[in-house]
């Protein structure tokens, strides 16, 4: 299986300048093999691309300057325009799973940079740098060592300038016991993930973040397109976002490299979050969470170390059914975080109750949720009649 490993590189000035000359030419290619499918009525081939907005227009004078840079980039910023082109053409025929995939678009300056290198490109020395086709030998900051030999490496400018070297290389999987059998899991917001074994883990507090970067974003707002200012203030926001993002990346690895080294069975819930950030107090926080990745965290850690990974339905009632008796209470409202079955008399924890159930869908333990239906309708809210159920309407 292939799996990309990361480093930080600090360029030197001079390479920091033909950086910018490659993403700047890996840029223009992109946006002019676009313009190009646009103005077409059939969308040209990869091939036929290649050589128009590469070849033939280092022999143009607007466009001589691609010469300076390795064509190696070029042709992978014409080929990767190809496979965006093919995720969005089987989006639309219903052919890739997931959200719908967009029209490719046009690649803007001030955007994160890339350029992507086949080993054609480059080359790794002994003394531990690498080398980049006309650009020079850089020094990544070695955190752990590549496992096999890479296959290709993009270098990444992000919006807050800082560069980085991703390397893809091929692993192998790694068979191991596991502690517990099987776990469920239940996400949420303040307490990011709660256990069916009883853990918690504590979402990290990004609200002094998120204040100073709503303060920034009101002066950004304030400021002259294209003013020096105004740059100043952009980089400023984006430092922000790379810290509230690392701290997230950081949690998740650590929280999902637990969760897989310790039990055989993952079971996640299928979440609507397209729909969940659609409630106006809620979007900022859901957004912040990263449920999508952790989930694909643990569905890659799992295939590495030999786990099974099972995501269950949307619909299934995980937090209106009790987990001990199967009696379905109906939908509760989300300040209450703990409810009392009128059927066995368990109290149950709003969320353990959840991620209980969880995994026994997920093992197949419980049968199908339309069994577990009662006589009359669900309401939004627990009923005046059955409020003995609720022991404690916490706020969360």
């Amino acid at each position: 299986m292939k799996a990309r490993y990361q480093y930080r590189i600090y360029p030197t000035d001079q390479q920091q300048q033909r950086l910018a000359q490659l993403f700047g030419c890996v840029r223009v290619v992109w946006n002019d093999a676009l313009a190009l499918c646009k103005q077409s009525e059939k969308k040209p081939k990869s091939t036929e691309l290649q050589k128009i907005v590469i070849t033939q227009a280092k022999r143009t004078t607007e466009r001589a300057w691609l010469e300076n840079v390795s064509c190696v980039p070029l042709q992978q910023s014409v080929a990767d325009l190809e496979i965006a082109f093919k995720n969005f053409f089987d989006s639309c025929k219903g052919n890739r799973k997931g959200r719908k995939v967009g029209y490719p678009k046009f690649k803007k300056r001030t955007s994160s940079q890339s350029a992507r290198l086949t080993r054609r490109g480059f080359s790794m020395k002994e003394n531990g740098g690498v080398y980049l086709a006309k650009i020079g030998i850089v020094n990544p900051v070695w955190s752990r060592e590549l496992p096999s030999e890479p296959s290709s490496v993009t270098v990444i400018k992000d919006c807050a300038n800082r560069y980085f070297l991703s390397f893809v290389v091929e692993i192998e999987s790694i068979q191991t016991e596991a502690k517990n059998s099987s776990v469920g899991i239940d996400l949420g917001i303040k307490t990011f993930a709660v256990m069916s074994n009883g853990e918690k883990a504590e979402s990290p507090n990004y609200k002094k973040l998120d204040r100073k970067i709503r303060k920034l974003q009101r002066k950004l707002a304030r400021q002259p397109k294209d003013s020096r200012r105004r740059n100043l203030t952009r980089i400023k926001i984006a430092k922000l976002h790379n810290q509230i993002a690392d701290t997230r990346k950081d949690f998740l690895h650590k929280l999902s490299t637990k969760i897989v080294n310790e039990n055989q069975v993952i079971v996640l819930e299928d979440l609507n979050v397209s729909g969940l950030v659609k409630n106006r107090k809620l979007s900022r926080a859901i957004s912040q969470q990263g449920w999508r990745e952790f989930r694909t965290l643990c569905e890659a850690k799992s295939e590495k170390f030999g786990r099974e990974f099972q995501v269950i339905s949307r619909w299934e009632p995980t937090s209106q059914v009790c987990s001990d008796c199967e009696f379905k209470w109906g939908k509760i409202d989300l300040s209450i975080r703990s409810v009392l079955c009128p059927s066995c008399g368990t109290e149950q924890d709003r969320d353990e109750n959840a991620a209980r159930n969880i995994e026994q869908v997920g093992m197949g333990n419980r049968h199908d949720s339309k069994g577990a239906l009662r006589d009359c309708k669900t309401t939004s809210v627990a009923r005046p009649d059955e409020a003995s159920k609720i022991t404690a309407a916490l706020a969360r």
